[in-house]
């Protein structure tokens, strides 16, 4: 009897930490796929932000205006979006299921049509995971 209680001991203490290791490396995925984002948001492709956008995205600025996922990639693309710089702070992941919630501060410097200018925003980003990648689903900007 005590070597069964022994047993079930070990097997709830591994499975708590397979559980609590499966949450780190998701939590690490996720804040892998918003470096590739500010990285591709600075340096845009056509290919590389099509594969981390969801098709349903919905991709809101501070402004009001919104797009769809042909929308975002074409304004970075064409530099009608223009990131020079982007510095993230104030990071928070929050992971349910296969649905990821991040909220940052985003502070960068752009050109957007070649006009300078700077920007200070409040970000919520909610990602999706499908299959084994965690694609971008929808973003909201808020000016602070």
């Amino acid at each position: 009897m005590l070597k069964k209680t022994i047993l079930f001991a070990f097997l709830v203490v591994g499975s708590l930490l397979t559980v609590d290791g499966f949450a780190q490396s998701n939590e690490q995925a996720v804040s892998q796929a918003v470096d590739k984002l500010r990285a591709l948001m600075i340096d845009p492709t056509k290919g590389g932000l099509e594969a981390l956008a969801a098709d349903a995205l919905t991709y809101g600025h501070s402004n009001g205006k919104m797009e769809d996922k042909k929308a975002f990639v074409d304004a970075l693309v064409s530099g009608e979006s223009d990131f020079k710089t982007i510095d993230l702070t104030e990071q928070t992941i929050t992971i349910i299921d296969n649905t990821a919630i991040v909220r940052h501060k985003l502070s960068a410097v752009t050109a957007n049509s070649g006009t300078p200018g700077t920007a200070k925003l409040a970000v919520l980003l909610v990602w999706i995971k499908q299959n084994k990648d965690w694609k971008l689903l929808a973003r909201q900007a808020v000016k602070i």
